[in-house]
């Protein structure tokens, strides 16, 4: 089938271009989202009499989609996900995720715009491509973990944080916990003795008077 594109198409043509495609394709997603029209003699003659206008209209959504781009190109969001010790997720992240994950921060995207080819699922950072016009795309680090402490930790790293690396964070709290302990034993080695509860020593003092008395008694 012969089309006329209304707008770039990646892969395909630039706006004007008259291409052939498969019906589906025209029928199913071009046609409908109105990225082109069918090449019939009628509307050749309707592209060619608002072409200018088409251009224009064009160029304005390319300079919006240009201001949301410099604010989304590279934007790291936070998708926090159950998952299991191998970092395998309980479920997936989609595009109306990564969608839903960018307004949070922000900035307003259609899941349309998200490109994925596939759900994720694992734990880490991914790169993926937000197409907001034809013509211009950007890019978000989309950082899937088990917790906000966790995703922070991800960013820092670059990379899935391990099961083994959660263990150790929490090993070197129990050292912190001994250090606390070591700074309180003195320079022989000794711990220091922890000061009596009020009115022991009086207790003490009475208890040795009464064992005095039974000496001498003796």
């Amino acid at each position: 089938m012969d089309v006329i594109l209304l707008e770039r198409v990646e892969k395909l043509g630039q706006m004007g271009d008259v291409v052939s495609v498969k019906p589906g394709y025209a029928r199913n997603y071009l046609l409908p989202r109105r990225k082109a029209l069918r090449a019939t003699k009628h509307n050749l003659e309707f592209f060619e009499g608002r072409r200018s206008q088409l251009e224009a209209d064009n160029l304005q959504r390319k300079s919006e989609a240009e201001s949301v781009a410099k604010k989304v190109d590279g934007l790291t969001v936070p998708v926090i996900r159950a998952a299991g010790e191998s970092g395998q997720l309980y479920g997936s992240v989609t595009a109306r995720d990564i969608a839903e994950a960018i307004i949070a921060a922000g900035v307003t995207v259609t899941r349309q715009q998200v490109m994925l080819d596939r759900a994720l699922k694992t734990l880490g950072l991914e790169e993926i491509k937000v197409v907001l016009h034809p013509e211009v795309s950007a890019s978000v680090v989309v950082n899937i973990a088990r917790s906000q402490d966790e995703a922070e930790q991800q960013a820092h790293l670059g990379r899935a944080v391990g099961v083994d690396e959660l263990d150790q964070d929490d090993d070197d709290d129990d050292g912190d916990d001994l250090d606390a302990l070591l700074a309180t034993v003195d320079s022989d080695g000794l711990a220091e003795a922890a000061p009596a509860p009020e009115g022991a020593a009086e207790e003490s003092a009475a208890d040795n008077t009464e064992a005095s008395e039974d000496d001498n008694a003796g």
